[in-house]
């Protein structure tokens, strides 16, 4: 019997849950490249680099071709750029409304002082 729907994307979601595979599909939208090119801009060691290309490759998210000595890496759909900018556009809403909260709270805080230190003063 075939695996339910919501249980095959929480195995993708899984898939996609490390800072370090997030980072690795950003630089990637820039275009197929190796482990030596991918190492500086996603900042970690190349064997961590290479376990975290595994899982995305054994997720179907990644792709890798030999070209002479080196494995160059691609995405296999680039729909998957469209995915991290829908999670950038949400992260960055329910940031900017934690923002404003966070505005207005200190605000409040603000004027608390400002009113406790004139009291002070009043004295």
């Amino acid at each position: 019997m075939p695996k339910p729907v919501y249980e095959l994307k929480a195995q993708f979601f899984k898939t996609l849950g490390h800072p370090a595979r997030i980072r690795i599909l950003e630089v990637l939208a820039g275009g197929p490249r190796s482990v030596s090119e991918l190492q500086p801009d996603v900042g970690i060691e190349a064997s961590h680099l290479s376990q975290q290309l595994s899982i995305l490759r054994k997720g179907g998210i990644v792709q890798a071709d030999r070209q002479g000595s080196s494995m160059i890496y691609s995405v296999t759909d680039p729909q998957i750029f469209e995915l991290l900018n829908v999670a950038k556009q949400i992260i960055t809403t329910s940031l900017s409304g934690a923002g404003e909260l966070l505005a207005d709270l200190d605000s409040i805080s603000y004027r608390a002082a400002a009113a406790a230190k004139k009291q002070q003063r009043g004295r």
